[in-house]
């Protein structure tokens, strides 16, 4: 049964001004140590008693963290830059709106203004048994009680790759930045590695207990847009209960490369319908070379392939049809 929390435990707080400072920190403090940066997520996860650090670190006061800037072909966002700056930041807005536009959809106003773009899309899942302190696999325990138990309750949970764990990736801007072939600089103290976004992300096949490749002691700092899809044809939808504050119950990025109605390339990504951002390489095949009205009915049915869905998340099915059809339409319901 469910852990009640009764609020954080202790713990001592550090706010460097440097990315190295807070590098240095990490390496000292150990693995008990935990990265701050808008703090919606990590201090809901504290008062949850999920994550109990003996050290936190905020990375609240570090300028170079923050800020939108041009470095050669690539326009490279800080982490710690907030949702309502990539929102509204004019040349995010003009090459890269599927970015923008997706970030103005996270939550409410209110959370955009302090949320992080590293933030969001590193996020943990909202998994109600997870984070209501059930003994589950990506909590250490021995069963998934969305995926596993007859009665589980799992209308908001994954219909692909459900390998053990059921939770979803529930983050608004990390399908687009698969979409756009982002990718992710990541330091360490003394080290510094960069991925792409599709590698960031990890399903419960590659570790069951995380979602994303973050190890202890390392801080994503930069997320880089090449310029490959900028300008590009963007849709973004957001589908979910309430139109404000709610979670995705399914989001889809898709960018597109035209001639005329004609596709030349694609790249299509479910969100919250895995634990990692869900691309969609055989609908990016299959619509190559077609015309992208003409083929919007084929390509949605071929979006489901492989879908498996629970007791109670089987709508997830028809919307992931819907989404991508509606993508290559461009058209959104009202």
């Amino acid at each position: 049964m469910a852990i009640i929390r009764d609020g954080m435990a202790p713990f001592d707080l550090y706010q460097p001004t440097s990315v190295e400072d807070a590098l240095s920190l990490a390496d000292r403090l150990g693995t008990d140590t935990w990265m701050l940066a808008g703090g919606f997520d990590s201090l809901e996860r504290f008062k949850d008693r999920i994550k109990r650090p003996k050290a936190v670190i905020d990375l609240g006061h570090i300028d170079e963290l923050r800020g939108v800037r041009q470095e050669g072909g690539d326009m490279v966002i800080g982490s710690m830059t907030t949702l309502t700056e990539v929102s509204l930041y004019p040349e995010i807005r003009a090459r890269f709106a599927l970015l923008a536009e997706a970030a103005a959809e996270v939550a409410s106003p209110q959370i955009r203004n302090q949320g992080t773009l590293g933030g969001n899309i590193s996020q943990d899942t909202r998994c109600w048994y997870y984070r209501g302190g059930w003994n589950c696999y990506r909590a250490g325990g021995g069963t998934c009680y969305a995926g596993e138990s007859p009665e589980g309750q799992n209308r908001e949970h994954a219909i692909f790759g459900v390998e053990g764990c059921a939770a979803v990736s529930p983050s608004d801007t990390a399908p687009v930045l698969v979409a756009l072939e982002a990718r992710l600089v990541i330091k360490k103290k003394g080290e510094k590695r960069e991925v792409a976004a599709e590698d960031y992300f990890i399903g419960p096949e590659t570790d069951i207990t995380r979602l994303n490749v973050l190890r202890p002691g390392e801080l994503l700092t930069e997320i880089r847009l090449p310029a490959t899809w900028a300008g590009a044809t963007f849709y973004f939808e957001k589908v979910r209960d309430r139109p404000v504050w709610d979670f995705p119950l399914v989001n889809i990025a898709a960018a597109m490369q035209l001639s005329g109605d004609r596709i030349d390339r694609a790249r299509f990504v479910l969100g919250a319908v895995a634990a990692r951002p869900w691309r969609l390489p055989r609908v990016e095949a299959a619509v190559a070379g077609n015309s992208r009205y003409t083929v919007a009915e084929s390509a949605s049915r071929i979006a489901a392939e492989g879908a498996v869905p629970l007791t109670h998340n089987g709508y997830k099915v028809a919307l992931a049809r819907n989404l991508v059809k509606r993508a290559l339409l461009g058209t959104k319901e009202s």
